[in-house]
């Protein structure tokens, strides 16, 4: 199967994954997401970020079977954390130009955007099987997660609402 424009859809209260190609829904999938409620403010609260995201790189030697990596923090995150203290000037200026102008698939800059007070390396992976919850990401069966991870390139928006 090939999608013209997938999209994903989480809604973390009935841990539920949505698929759509436009606005079809192409199939509904089973997940689970971070232990605590709310959306994700820092680094450790084991929450699951919500807004709206993209897919920036596809790790198929993920150490939870596949996983595709979302931008958060993305801009947004990024003005509350300098807002809140949370960041400093010299992190802001470096995650933002980071954001607009880095490379997701080089390690460097994951490193330098995923590894900030805000927290970071939120993923939609696969082993789910067996568990409750994540540390934050969302997780599918590994059938599931192959599934999904041959229908959606890099770009592909994600909305994680609650």
């Amino acid at each position: 199967m090939t999608l013209a424009k997938p999209n994903i859809r989480v809604i973390k209260s009935c841990s539920t994954l949505y698929l759509f190609d436009g606005t079809k829904l192409i199939k509904t999938y089973c997940c689970i997401t971070g232990s605590n409620s709310g959306d994700k403010q820092r680094e450790g609260d084991r929450k699951t970020p919500e807004g709206r995201f993209h897919i920036v790189f596809k790790n198929p030697h993920s150490k939870f079977h596949l996983s595709l990596g979302l931008d958060y923090p993305n801009m947004e995150d990024a003005n509350r954390g300098l807002a809140q203290g949370l960041l400093s000037i010299e992190n802001y200026n470096q995650l933002i130009h980071d954001l607009k102008n880095g490379d997701m698939s080089d390690e460097t800059v994951q490193n330098r955007v995923w590894k900030t007070p805000l927290g970071g390396e939120i993923f939609i992976h696969g082993c789910a099987e067996g568990r409750s919850s994540t540390a934050g990401c969302v997780a599918l069966s590994n059938p599931d997660m192959t599934e999904l991870y041959a229908l959606c390139p890099l770009g592909t928006d994600v909305e994680i609402i609650p």
